[in-house]
């Protein structure tokens, strides 16, 4: 394996200037030199110098063109520089000491040997000198060249020190080695299962950032097993957990809902799903273990788990700390969507059940359809096929009805507004019950979305119901 170069650029020459006149020796450290190596684009560079990190900041400031402006978190003792090819942080080389209930270090200034050794993980434990006497030379004290080469995640230091002093460095062990592709090293991994009752004191903020990243990757399964197996997973979150498991009477027996999960996660990942398609993914089962029935003629049920799984949503994402609009919307709809167009693939599919759908899913209909192709995980090959054969066929109704209907998104002409001003009614249970007699003629295909074909079924339909005309 190659030892990682700097890119020739000469911001890197301007910082070893600024360091070499103030006498600090300075270094690129941390995960940009890992990505150099990985050959994986990195625009974000940590400069870690002995000596005051903001001072040699302001210094490589001063000596760029335009003289960009500094930005200091004086807090912190870091100091940002952007520049048009990448972004700089600069800190003093410091040491650590942690107090057990909190994950933010007491920090001090110290030796280079002392910040490499606060470091996570090896990878990220290397640096390349800014200094003229060995400019380009790699500092690898902890074998992080090592563990590139044979695909692992290990700590500098003790596994169980460097997971009790931060926590969240347990979940970042995951998610790096889900993004990377590499393995934990057996000794790191233990110390995670040892200490993850640790992870209460990281802020959910933090920890659905790291969840985020993991879901992101291009197998996010492997993940979700490393996270399950040494018991994070029950504590971040239990109701993913609890899919996991398989029940039997009998002869009966129902799939694993948790491996099934990572399945259809990965095959949407697979189709390019975006980071919530990715979360509808991993809830459209989420209620199946509330739903579990147990019937002696036809086995296991989950009945309703859609509907209640859509319910559970928005409580979901509050306890997460994930975004709780439009995204938040979306998935629920996918979720309590999610079994429709299954059923239409075992049934003639008529128009009217095809334009309830278009209706419901509005213009998330592509999504939903990606979500339930990705839904059918059975290990008999014929069976996927024959099932996704007819999802073509659902597919090509789906076409067929918005172009003729434009039901995709559409708003009935009859108002609720209308129906009072007609009937001289105040809103009222009457007003809904009206309103969606109109709207189920209209999905029925009885009449067209239109006022001329759609009033006089409203006038019908309020003389049967006893109302006079006002207006």
């Amino acid at each position: 394996m190659n030892k990682p170069q700097l890119p020739d650029l000469p911001l890197f020459h301007t910082i070893a200037e600024a360091a070499g006149e103030l006498d600090y020796p300075a270094y690129v450290i941390g995960g940009y030199v890992r990505d150099l190596v990985l050959a994986r684009p990195s625009k974000d560079v940590d400069v870690v110098c002995v000596g005051d990190g903001i001072r040699l900041a302001q210094a490589v400031g001063r000596k760029l063109p335009g003289r960009p402006r500094v930005t200091v978190f004086k807090n912190f003792g870091t100091a940002m520089l952007p520049t048009p090819e990448i972004e700089v942080e600069f800190v003093g080389a410091r040491k650590e000491s942690y107090r057990a209930e909190s994950r933010k270090p007491e920090v001090e200034a110290g030796t280079l040997e002392e910040d490499l050794a606060r470091r996570d993980f090896t990878i990220n434990a290397l640096g390349i000198s800014l200094n003229p006497a060995d400019f380009g030379a790699l500092v690898d004290r902890y074998d992080g060249m090592g563990d590139i080469q044979r695909k692992t995640i290990r700590t500098p230091l003790d596994p169980d020190i460097t997971f009790s002093d931060d926590p969240l460095r347990m979940l970042r062990a995951i998610r790096f080695a889900t993004q990377l592709d590499f393995d934990i090293e057996p000794d790191t991994y233990d110390a995670i299962a040892r200490n993850k009752d640790r992870i209460k004191i990281v802020s959910q903020e933090r920890i659905t950032t790291e969840l985020n990243k993991i879901i992101l990757a291009e197998k996010p399964s492997y993940g979700f097993k490393l996270l399950f197996q040494c018991g994070l997973l029950q504590l971040i979150f239990p109701k993913m957990a609890q899919l996991q498991g398989v029940e039997r009477v009998g002869q009966h027996a129902h799939k694993d809902n948790f491996y099934h999960t990572l399945q259809v996660l990965d095959n949407v990942v697979a189709t390019g799903a975006d980071l919530w398609l990715r979360w509808a993914a991993i809830l459209h089962d989420i209620a199946k273990p509330a739903t579990k029935r147990y019937d002696k003629r036809v086995g296991w049920t989950f009945h309703g788990h859609e509907d209640k799984g859509a319910r559970w949503v928005p409580q979901i994402f509050a306890d997460l700390k994930l975004a709780l609009g439009e995204e938040m919307r979306m998935v629920q709809k996918l979720v309590r969507l999610h079994l429709r167009p299954i059923a239409l693939v075992k049934e003639i599919v008529t128009d009217s059940a095809v334009r309830r759908l278009l209706f419901e899913a509005g213009d998330d209909i592509d999504r939903l359809m990606q979500l339930c192709r990705a839904d059918i995980t059975s290990k008999d090959h014929q069976r996927v096929a024959r099932y996704l054969r007819n999802f073509d066929v659902v597919e090509e109704k789906l076409k067929e009805v918005e172009e003729k209907d434009h039901l995709r998104n559409f708003k009935p002409v009859i108002t609720g507004e209308i129906i009072m001003e007609t009937f001289g009614l105040k809103p009222s249970r009457e007003v809904g019950e009206l309103k969606e007699a109109v709207l189920e003629a209209i999905l029925d295909g009885r009449v067209r979305n239109e006022y001329d074909e759609a009033f006089p079924l409203l006038l019908e339909l309020g003389e049967k119901k006893g109302l006079a005309v006002v207006k």
